[in-house]
């Protein structure tokens, strides 16, 4: 998430049907930072129907302590930002990689 790659994701968020923002529960910064994200893409597309594109948020190295962010802030900041949902994932441990695509 640099801020200097903000100004070209239009390109790749172009005809983009779904999106998953990750951050590390282990940095706070990365979680705030998934905020500008989700609000950069809903600034940015929408379906065709006018509605904006399904955002799941995962929550990478879970495997790891301490978090940085609660479960509970996780699911009230999914909730609060227009996230399908959040999942869990480990991609160290393979943890919730595959199934979170589905």
């Amino acid at each position: 998430g640099q801020e200097r790659f903000t100004s070209m994701t239009r390109l790749y968020y172009r005809e983009a049907s779904a999106c998953v923002i990750m951050f590390d529960v282990t940095n706070s910064s990365t979680f705030s930072n998934s905020q500008k994200w989700k609000q950069d893409l809903d600034s940015k597309l929408v379906l065709p129907d006018g509605s904006p594109v399904p955002c799941l948020l995962l929550a990478n190295k879970c495997d790891l302590a301490p978090w940085a962010v609660s479960r509970e802030e996780i699911d009230r900041f999914s909730k609060e930002n227009g996230f399908s949902g959040w999942v869990e994932t480990s991609v160290k441990e393979n943890k919730n990689i595959n199934e979170s695509m589905r």
